[in-house]
């Protein structure tokens, strides 16, 4: 493994949050000492929206701080790969064994289909709302933006606890 740097690698629930809430561009400025890795399996999920492919598809163009990498498991990643897939979606699946593989940090919000085998195998994963917490620490958005993110990502569909920031607690230390 050498001295590969961690990575951070994003399941379409973060990214389509961010994105829901008019905020990508923000999403790498949270980390910016970390690598973000989109998967060829994700970006085909979120691509069906043309919209979304459009914005990740000229970041990805544009902006060195993500990077689409191609999901190709073998020996043992792979029948875990297809294990996982038995229950759960492509995309979280193959973050998941990615990330065991390569000792990366994974970011989803789908806790109720990550968190068993993330604390089984000792990944570390990030959830909107702790990439939230960090902008709001790191000062890259204010509690009200905090607050106008969530409404924004609920108001399109999606689901985040309605939470004040300054008091949430993450778990996750990176």
């Amino acid at each position: 493994m050498g001295n590969r740097k961690t990575k951070i690698v994003l399941d379409a629930d973060v990214i389509i949050h961010f994105i829901e809430a008019q905020a990508f561009s923000l999403l790498p400025d949270i980390f910016p000492e970390y690598e973000y890795i989109l998967l060829d399996i994700v970006y085909q999920e979120i691509s069906k929206n043309y919209k979304t492919k459009n914005l990740i598809d000229n970041y990805l163009h544009y902006f060195s701080k993500l990077k689409k990498e191609t999901f190709s498991p073998k020996g043992e990643s792979m029948r875990e790969y297809f294990q996982l897939r038995q229950k759960l979606g492509k995309g979280e699946s193959a973050c998941m064994v990615y990330c065991k593989e390569h000792h990366d940090v994974l970011g989803s919000s789908n806790l109720k289909d990550i968190k068993e085998y993330c604390s089984h195998n000792n990944i570390s994963y990030l959830t909107t709302l702790d990439f939230l917490y960090y902008a709001y620490h790191r000062k890259k958005l204010t509690q009200q933006e905090c607050t106008t993110f969530i409404q924004a990502v609920n108001d399109a569909g999606s689901k985040l606890p309605n939470i004040d920031i300054s008091q949430y607690k993450c778990d996750v230390a990176i």
